[in-house]
């Protein structure tokens, strides 16, 4: 077993190594105000679950930042959806959320990255790792996933219950 001191030094080593990506990481998908919260609460949670850390830590600890995350983004959006006030465009808002949240988690942040965090399309392809062309097919798709979720059936029974109430 490690004494106290050899593992403090090898975190350490590995947060050096790392932070800078996992900051990144989280900037790139939660925004700059975030970023540095999840990628503190991310070491943390490496901190307690140290036993668990593999080698190559890089991975491990984006697949953490992702999971913080997503949980971000749920509030993000139920803290928007609680200051929109019940109109007409609140209805939109709420069949928005809910045909956004029918799609893959693959779709959703392929859209979200161009729409509510404003990147080019250019720099959204670089947080996926993809070309722009791929993105832009990425994009198209996810759009047409978009427009199908909206004009199903409940969707347009949900619609018109708006209108009536």
């Amino acid at each position: 077993m490690k004494r106290e001191g050899a593992i403090v030094e090898d975190f350490s080593a590995v947060y050096r190594e790392c932070y800078p990506r996992v900051l990144a990481y989280a900037a790139s998908h939660a925004g700059a105000q975030r970023a540095e919260d999840i990628t503190s609460e991310t070491f943390t949670i490496a901190w307690r679950k140290l036993d668990q850390m593999p080698s190559n830590a890089l991975p491990w600890l984006l697949g953490i930042t992702r999971n913080l995350v997503r949980t971000a983004r749920r509030q993000v959006w139920h803290d928007e959806l609680a200051d929109v006030p019940a109109t007409d465009d609140f209805a939109q808002v709420v069949e928005l959320r809910a045909a956004l949240a029918s799609l893959s988690e693959a779709d959703q942040e392929v859209l979200t990255l161009v729409a509510w965090h404003g990147l080019t399309p250019v720099e959204a392809a670089q947080v996926l790792g993809c070309t722009t062309a791929t993105f832009f097919v990425r994009l198209h798709r996810a759009r047409r996933r978009l427009r199908a979720a909206l004009s199903t059936p409940n969707f347009d029974r949900a619609r018109e219950s708006w209108k009536t109430s």
